[in-house]
């Protein structure tokens, strides 16, 4: 029974002497090879804040994102990532790492991420950064970085994102960017150094999307007029590593570190300073106008026969033969671009970027394309239409004038001339018959007429002579002892005419 105990308690004593007991008197549980102190979480792996001067022998290799920033790391050993085959993020800023060394990250071909911030690293070589083909971003601002090696970046053929300001460099390589290629570059921060000579016609032959992305404030610039128009000119155009740090551009006037100018707000300095001298320093991107569905061509025009030739789209996409991920654009062989159906995604900025061993630097071509829609073409005239459209005019005219009622005052005038249809209206008085009815006496008695025979109860009524104020009406002159039940021998007179007239001119009513 004493040796099982004794068995019993040399089995513990590993587990003593490796964690603490907790609350409960227990040795708390852990994830399966999580280094001590450790946090393991699924595939995260931070070691962040221990405090600890070299990595951990065990390492899980399940680990994609591995933090061991805000430590004493002072060196790496070579194929330390060796287990490691998922890892995809490597934090080691605020260490004190002063020199990577070759093989450092042989076996780290799937990085993407590699954070070497705050360190006191003063020099990369020409092997320190191998093995990492997949990388994208690389930190190394806050070292103390003051020489890079000419290929310091080769092979780091996917990184688009490049981060060394607050450095010492003093220098720094344009026209190849110490290797790297600028097909995939999007962002190169060299603020806050010492870069005191830029070679402008380096500078200027970048592609305008690295333009957009080149970060040079907070560094002892020459006063120079080229330099001036440069960034004038990028400030003009709304590229954002300017625009957003204008106030931070600076140059020494008189090569003192007192002398400090800002670009642009002291303008006088470069009052003296021609415009002609930045003429020819940036090739001005073609502007085209392109109909929606129509087809498009852009050709890579280089000063020598180029090698390799890629395309940058507007969306940032690198397009190299064939052409696109969803088949709109097509990389043909002689290296020109070919859209088949112009569309509203396809409008911006295209960047050619081509090399050769007979050109002096990458050279690139950019157009600027603007997509329109088409206009609706305006319908041709129809004259049969037109023809169409008066004979309906005409003919409703036509039904208007037979069959719709006049107007108030013309159905008054329609309804007086039906009422006094059996009346004759007056006709022009001339002087001779004015005359002869004023002299014409009027007589009591009917004229003799051997056809009818008087009566003693029928009289004749005459018309009075028309009068001026009547407007041409008729007046009957009635006689006193006129018989209203035998109205038989009632003459009506209408004009002013003397008895004997009546007959003639005037209507008998009998």
């Amino acid at each position: 029974m004493a040796r099982l105990v004794l068995l019993g308690a040399l089995l513990c004593l590993p587990h003593v002497g490796v964690g603490t007991l907790g609350a409960e008197g227990f040795l708390p549980s852990g994830p399966h090879n999580c280094p001590y102190k450790c946090v393991c979480a699924a595939d995260l792996l931070s070691c962040a804040g221990l405090g600890l001067r070299d990595v951990p022998a065990a390492l899980p290799a399940a680990a994609t994102d591995l933090d061991l920033s805000h430590n004493a790391l002072q060196r790496l050993r070579p194929g330390w990532l060796t287990p490691l085959s998922r890892l995809r993020a490597l934090r080691l800023g605020h260490n004190e790492l002063d020199v990577l060394g070759r093989g450092v990250f042989t076996n780290a071909s799937g990085l993407r991420l590699l954070d070497l911030s705050s360190n006191a690293l003063r020099a990369l070589g020409r092997h320190d950064l191998e093995g990492l083909g997949a990388l994208e971003r690389l930190l190394l601002f806050n070292n103390r970085l003051a020489h890079l090696d000419e290929r310091a970046f080769h092979g780091l053929g996917a990184l688009s994102r490049l981060y060394l300001g607050c450095n010492e460099l003093a220098a720094f390589s344009f026209d190849h960017l110490h290797g790297l290629r600028a097909a995939h570059l999007r962002t190169l921060d060299l603020s806050s150094n010492r870069l005191g000579r830029i070679p402008v016609a380096d500078l200027a032959a970048l592609p305008a999307f690295l333009k957009n992305g080149l970060y040079l404030h907070n560094n002892p610039l020459p006063c120079d007029c080229r330099l001036y128009h440069l960034l004038q000119r990028w400030h003009e155009r709304g590229l954002s590593a300017v625009s957003d740090f204008a106030r931070e551009y600076m140059c020494l006037a008189f090569k003192v570190p007192t002398s400090r100018v800002r670009f642009f707000e002291h303008s006088r300095v470069f009052e003296n300073c021609s415009a002609a001298l930045a003429r020819g320093l940036e090739r001005p991107e073609e502007q085209l106008h392109v109909q929606m569905g129509r087809p498009l061509r852009l050709r890579c025009n280089t000063s020598a026969p180029a090698v390799r030739v890629a395309w940058v789209s507007p969306r940032q996409e690198l397009l190299v033969a064939p052409g696109s991920r969803d088949g709109s654009i097509a990389v043909l062989a002689d290296g020109s671009l070919a859209i088949s159906n112009v569309q509203p995604r396809h409008e911006g900025l295209f960047v050619c970027l081509a090399a050769g061993p007979r050109l002096h630097h990458n050279q690139t071509h950019e157009y600027n394309v603007s997509v329109h829609s088409p206009r609706p073409e305006p319908e041709p005239f129809n004259t049969g239409f037109t023809t169409l459209l008066g004979c309906a005019v005409g003919l409703t005219l036509v039904l208007l004038y037979l069959f719709a009622p006049p107007c108030p005052g013309c159905r008054r005038c329609y309804r007086r001339t039906c009422r006094c249809r059996c009346r004759r209206w007056p006709r022009a008085r001339s002087p001779l018959r004015e005359l002869s009815a004023q002299s014409s006496a009027l007589s009591t008695t009917p004229p003799d007429v051997p056809s009818r025979k008087a009566s003693v109860h029928k009289h004749v009524v005459f018309l009075e002579p028309g009068r001026r104020g009547l407007n041409g009406r008729v007046q009957l002159a009635v006689a006193e002892d006129f018989d209203l039940y035998n109205p038989v021998g009632l003459r009506l007179q209408a004009d002013s005419e003397s008895a004997s007239s009546t007959g003639s001119e005037g209507l008998v009513m009998t």
